[in-house]
């Protein structure tokens, strides 16, 4: 009881703490569409799974205990967040990605793939699962109850996530994001690069 209490309160914790899946959820949702908010909040609850398998696996303790491994791991998450972070910089006022939700509409294969990607790349998540799978729950505590703990670090991203994408596709956040469409997109883009920044100089200074 003690340990599902435990996984509960971490898991909802991590998961409203912001980030990167935060900032990907909102920008598609307030820049495309409920839809692409709704599907990139499943693509994140999906890249949790993976974490969850490799830590059941056992490979999470490898990752808990090597250095290298998951060094590599963060020098893959910063690539992946300063790319998206450069790609929403280098938007230009007036373009069609920028200025017109309908002009260039995100696929339901992308949404689910930008989703899938940022958080299964996310570092933050890699340590979330890993430390709970390595300190939080027993070696003992059998495989049922286990994979009833990642099914539960899925869905609790998942419906946080489509929480986010339901308030922040919202009319009045149409209505802000008529007007301020281009500083958005580079504000998340900023944050998104700032974010990728502060891993990959953090791995360096651990390396």
């Amino acid at each position: 009881m003690i340990e599902a209490v435990a996984v509960a309160t971490i898991t909802i914790l991590a998961v409203i703490s912001p980030g990167a899946d935060f900032a990907m959820v909102t920008r598609n949702s307030m820049m495309r569409s409920r839809r692409a908010g709704v599907l990139t909040s499943v693509g994140i609850s999906l890249g949790v799974l993976v974490h969850v398998a490799y830590s059941m696996a056992g490979i999470g303790l490898l990752i808990s205990r090597s250095i290298v491994i998951f060094s590599a791991i963060k020098f893959a998450g910063a690539a992946y967040l300063i790319y998206l972070g450069i790609t929403m910089l280098r938007a230009r006022k007036g373009d069609a990605s920028t200025d017109s939700r309908e002009a260039a509409p995100l696929s339901d294969l992308a949404a689910l793939r930008i989703g899938f990607l940022t958080n299964a790349l996310n570092p933050k998540t890699t340590l979330f699962v890993v430390s709970l799978f390595t300190q939080v729950i027993r070696v003992d505590t059998p495989l049922l109850t286990q994979l009833g703990y990642g099914a539960f670090m899925s869905l609790a991203h998942l419906g946080w996530f489509v929480l986010v994408a339901f308030a922040f596709s919202s009319e009045a956040a149409r209505r802000f994001v008529a007007t301020s469409r281009h500083i958005i997109e580079r504000a998340i883009g900023t944050i998104l690069f700032g974010l990728g920044i502060a891993l990959a100089t953090a791995s360096l200074q651990k390396a």
